[in-house]
């Protein structure tokens, strides 16, 4: 199993939902403020991280790829931005 992560800049996020259309595991809305929430995720200052599955990988870089304001990132395990691989 991979060690890939994403990461999601919540701050800039529009609340227009295409993340938790295409990675509903992983996303979901948040009804106070309209915003994309990252289930399972850990804040590190403004940016919220969590790891993924192998199997999450592919919808997630979709999620990020669908993103208009291009706030959502895949690393992987070293870190990697692998959102265009």
């Amino acid at each position: 199993m991979s060690k890939c992560k994403i990461i999601h800049f919540r701050d800039a996020c529009i609340g227009c939902g295409s993340c938790v259309e295409t990675s509903p595991g992983n996303w979901e809305m948040n009804a106070e403020d309209g915003k994309a929430c990252l289930k399972r995720a850990v804040q590190k200052n403004d940016v919220f991280v969590a790891e993924i599955a192998d199997i999450e990988i592919e919808d997630n870089k979709y999620a990020a790829q669908c993103c208009p304001v291009g706030i959502i990132q895949v690393v992987n395990e070293n870190g990697k931005d692998i959102t265009n691989d």
